[in-house]
C-alpha cells in the first residue's frame, strides 16, 4: 500500500474563512457580556455586603487574635520596614490600583483569542472563586488593616494621595468590608497558573512573581491580612486542579488541519 503525505505544511493552510470569522466574533462578543454580566452581580453582591460595618469591625478583631494564635507575622511591622525604602509604598499603591483587573482582563482576552479551547475552563475556574469570595465577603464582612492606625497601620494610599478608595467608608461604589478573601491574590494566582500552564516559553515560571508581588503589595498597603491572601489560594488552588485546562486538548492547530490529516489517514489505507 502506498502512502501518502501532506504537500504542504500546516502553516500554510487557508485562514478562516468569512463564516468561521463571524462565528468567532459572535462568540468573542457573547463572552465580553457574560464577564460584564458576572461583574455586575459581584458588584451588586459587594454593595449589599458593605452595609455591615459594625460585623466587619467585630470580625477584624477575631481574625488579628486568631492571627496571633498562628504565630504570623505582624503585618504593620512589614510595612513599617517597607516604607523605610523610597518610591516603595508609591510603587505598592500603583501596582495594587492598575495590575489586578487590566492584568487579569488582558490574560482572559488573550485566552479567549489564542488559546479559545483553554479559555472556557479558566473563565469558570476565575468567575468560581470570584462567587466564593462574594460568599464569604457576605457571611464574614472584614475591616481591611488600613482601618486600625490604632494598631500601628498606615493606609498608604491615603497618606500618598493614590487612593482607590473614599476616605469614608460607607460611600462609594466599592465594598471596603470585602477583605475576605482576598480577590486580588486569587486572581493573580490564578492568571499565573493559566499563562503557565498554556504557553511553552522557558521564561513562562517568572509567572509566579505576580501573585508573591500581589501579597506583598496588598499587606504593604494595608489592604489585607496574612490570612485574606492564604485563604484565597487555599480556595483557588481546588479550583484551578478541577478546571485543568490540559485536559483539553490545546487549540493550537490551525483550522483545515484536521480535515487534512483525516484525508492523510484515509488515502494511507488505501
Amino acid at each position: 500500500m502506498a502512502q501518502v503525505t501532506l504537500s504542504r505544511p500546516l502553516e500554510h493552510l487557508p485562514a478562516l474563512s468569512p463564516p468561521d470569522q463571524r462565528a468567532r466574533r459572535k462568540r468573542i462578543l457573547r463572552e465580553l457580556v457574560l464577564l460584564a454580566v458576572l461583574f455586575g452581580l459581584y458588584n451588586l453582591g459587594r454593595l449589599i455586603s458593605a452595609h455591615h460595618a459594625g460585623a466587619a469591625f467585630e470580625n477584624a478583631d477575631a481574625l488579628r487574635h486568631l492571627q496571633l494564635l498562628l504565630g504570623l507575622p505582624s503585618e504593620a511591622q512589614v510595612q513599617h520596614l517597607a516604607l523605610q525604602i523610597p518610591g516603595l509604598a508609591e510603587a505598592a499603591n500603583r501596582y495594587y490600583a492598575s495590575v489586578h483587573f487590566p492584568l487579569t482582563a488582558i490574560v482572559l482576552g488573550w485566552l479567549l483569542v489564542r488559546r479559545p479551547a483553554e479559555y472556557p475552563k479558566a473563565r469558570w475556574a476565575l468567575a468560581s472563586l470570584t462567587g466564593l469570595a462574594l460568599i464569604g465577603h457576605l457571611v464574614f464582612p472584614l475591616a481591611p488593616p488600613r482601618m486600625f492606625p490604632q494598631y500601628g497601620w498606615i493606609d498608604t494610599g491615603q497618606l500618598l494621595g493614590q487612593s482607590v478608595y473614599s476616605a469614608d467608608a460607607g460611600t462609594g461604589l466599592a465594598n471596603q468590608f470585602a477583605a475576605m478573601p482576598s480577590l486580588h491574590v486569587g486572581w493573580a494566582f490564578m492568571v499565573a497558573v493559566f499563562l503557565i500552564r498554556t504557553t511553552s516559553s522557558r521564561w513562562r515560571w517568572l509567572w509566579i512573581a505576580h501573585p508573591v508581588l500581589t501579597f506583598a503589595v496588598v499587606v504593604v498597603t494595608a489592604n489585607h491580612y496574612w490570612l485574606d491572601g492564604l485563604i484565597a489560594i487555599g480556595l483557588a488552588i481546588p479550583l484551578v486542579l478541577v478546571f485543568d485546562s490540559r485536559r483539553v486538548r490545546r487549540d493550537s492547530t490551525p483550522a483545515g488541519a484536521d480535515q487534512v490529516m483525516a484525508s492523510s489517514s484515509s488515502a494511507r489505507t488505501r
